[in-house]
């Protein structure tokens, strides 16, 4: 698993720059942007369960979804932070993004490190120490293998048919 990473107030026009706001809608206009003015070789390089480690406040700024799409559709396994942004994290939530909060964990991250997650359990391991976070809840798992809480209600729905 690669691992991106990112410092304090990551802001969505970091993740997304706003001037595409309103000519990407779709996650394959969306993930060519993602980070291009932060990081330029991040849309060309990220792979599917790759993770990204960042600072505080992650996500911070507009409740646009762009950002969180992009990153999904990159196939980020998951964004570990000291810290969200209260409406990202309800968007990723929304997409079945897996945001983890472990700031002891992204402080002792050194370029290189490995990297293991394991989100059922509350468990991070960073260049060989472990840390722990509280596990995701159930219904969070549920949105997340889902693929987002509008498959996840639809599914639900169909079941209590």
């Amino acid at each position: 698993m690669r691992v991106w990473r990112y410092a304090d107030d990551i802001n969505t026009d970091m993740l997304f720059p706003g001037k595409y706001t309103y000519t990407c809608s779709t996650p394959e206009e969306i993930r060519p942007h993602l980070l291009e003015d932060l990081d330029p070789e991040f849309a060309g390089n990220v792979k599917p369960g790759d993770v990204i480690m960042a600072g505080a406040n992650f996500g911070c700024g507009s409740s646009r979804e762009q950002p969180v799409v992009g990153l999904k559709d990159a196939g980020i396994a998951a964004v570990v932070a000291e810290s969200f942004a209260r409406i990202f994290y309800r968007a990723a939530i929304n997409q079945g993004l897996v945001l983890v909060e472990a700031p002891e964990a992204v402080k002792a991250y050194r370029e290189g490190d490995e990297v293991a997650l394991d989100v059922e359990s509350g468990k991070i391991t960073v260049g060989g120490r472990d840390f722990s976070f509280p596990p995701l809840p159930p219904e969070i798992l549920a949105i997340r293998d889902a693929g987002g809480l509008l498959p996840y209600a639809r599914k639900k729905l169909a079941g209590s048919r």
